[in-house]
């Protein structure tokens, strides 16, 4: 079975709300951050960075959420066969991680990247259900886990983007958001 090694405030989450989308069995090991369990040998040996999320697949090992995603995402024939529509798929994941978190959640470039990003991103999804287009992808739970953050750890005001504030309401309303986010602080 699947192991999936996070903390309680970690983007462990957003790997566990993919596994329940799939319906992937796995074994979720909360490792206590406070005491420095991601610190131990025995898990610097599944990550030697010591962060999480981490997965243990039988005898693969694989860290960082967005490579995580992508990886169940291809397992599971959730990727398309284009070349061309995986590397869009790929875009969006690594922008979840590398632009849209930062852009987001650093505090010192917050209010100057918050309408470069929220702008096109609300065009995006006022022209669609999911950022790929009618269903729910890998895509949409890695970017669509970061903007969830935005109500449950900032509180900022999106009204001025109505069709990110309904794709968020869309997606916390899922079972396997529900069960995977809701109640994370």
């Amino acid at each position: 079975m699947l192991k999936l090694y996070g903390g309680a405030r970690s983007r462990a989450s957003i790997v566990q709300w993919y596994l329940e989308e799939l319906g992937i069995p796995y074994e979720f090991i909360l490792l206590d951050m406070q005491t420095g369990e991601h610190r131990q040998p025995e898990f610097l040996a599944i990550n030697p960075m010591g962060k999480v999320p981490a997965i243990v697949d039988g005898d693969f090992q694989l860290w960082e959420s967005g490579a995580i995603l992508l990886y169940l995402a291809e397992k599971q024939g959730q990727m398309p066969d284009s070349l061309e529509q995986r590397s869009k798929m790929t875009q969006w994941v690594l922008f979840a991680n590398a632009t849209l978190g930062p852009g987001v959640f650093v505090e010192a470039s917050r209010e100057r990247e918050i309408p470069k990003l929220m702008t096109p991103l609300n065009e995006v999804l006022s022209q669609q259900p999911f950022l790929m287009g009618e269903q729910l992808s890998v895509v949409d739970v890695a970017v669509g886990s970061m903007l969830a953050y935005i109500p449950m750890l900032l509180k900022l005001d999106l009204s001025e983007y109505p069709a990110i504030v309904d794709y968020i309401k869309r997606l916390s309303e899922r079972p396997a958001f529900k069960k995977a986010m809701a109640g994370r602080d």
